[in-house]
């Protein structure tokens, strides 16, 4: 291969996976929740709101490995184990509200959310899969 033949195709944009409605809704969800679920972290401490005997400083933890989980998962919603992952993590936000109350308005709100994104994004994502069809025929 000659130094022409190897430059031309190192120039050769990259082509992007198309992405569909579900796995777009779910990520933009899940990525502004895992803010959220840090920040609900640095609440848990600063309200020192862990049982006796944990020290306040793992409400920092336990906020940032939820955000870290959250962000890991936007990877995955492409699967559908990736979307029940997502799910979990909505669970695991609401049982927050054990330690704050006020975590449990967080987690209908973004449970809501997601699960606007995940069911309306299937239905958007088989409404043009169909579509697609028809215009193929």
């Amino acid at each position: 291969m000659s130094a022409a033949e190897s430059a031309e195709t190192e120039r050769r944009p990259r082509v992007r996976r198309a992405r569909g409605a579900e796995e777009s809704l779910a990520t933009i969800v899940l990525g502004f929740e895992s803010i959220i679920a840090f920040l609900g972290g640095l609440v848990v401490f600063g309200l020192k709101a862990l049982p006796d005997g944990i020290e306040p400083w793992w409400g920092i933890v336990a906020g940032s490995a939820v955000a870290l989980l959250m962000i890991a998962t936007t990877r995955f919603t492409r699967y559908r184990w990736g979307i029940v992952v997502g799910w979990a993590l909505q669970v695991v936000v609401l049982l927050g509200a054990f330690l704050v109350p006020a975590l449990a308005i967080v987690a209908v709100i973004f449970g809501v959310m997601y699960g606007y994104a995940t069911i309306k994004g299937a239905a958007l994502d088989r409404r043009n899969a169909r579509i697609l069809d028809e215009s193929a025929e």
